[in-house]
């Protein structure tokens, strides 16, 4: 489905993209409707819980291989989740909880 202001359509894309009902970039979608993932990416990796961690700096590479990202560092010191900037997995020192 696509989203438009004047038709009512509400299902907005992760982005918040909305078109006008004039706007030309719905030319795209004359012939079958714009498909909206509903699974946002933001959505699926909160649902994974943080990860317990001994150390005090723990490396994230995304899972590693040409599917990861860079590998970063993130330093565990401070109470609570640690959140890695590229993917959004948590990691938390085991001894702070």
């Amino acid at each position: 489905m696509y989203a438009t202001v004047d038709e009512g359509d509400t299902q907005v894309t992760h982005t918040g993209q909305v078109f006008e009902k004039d706007d030309y970039r719905l030319v795209r979608f004359t012939d079958r409707p714009k498909e909206v993932n509903p699974n946002w990416a933001i959505n699926l990796i909160d649902q994974v819980p943080p990860s317990p961690k001994k150390e005090r700096i723990v490396a994230c590479d995304g899972g590693g291989g040409p599917l990861g990202h860079p590998k970063v560092y993130i330093n565990l010191d401070k109470p609570g989740n640690h959140i890695c900037g590229y993917c959004g997995l948590r990691f938390y020192k085991e001894d702070h909880h």
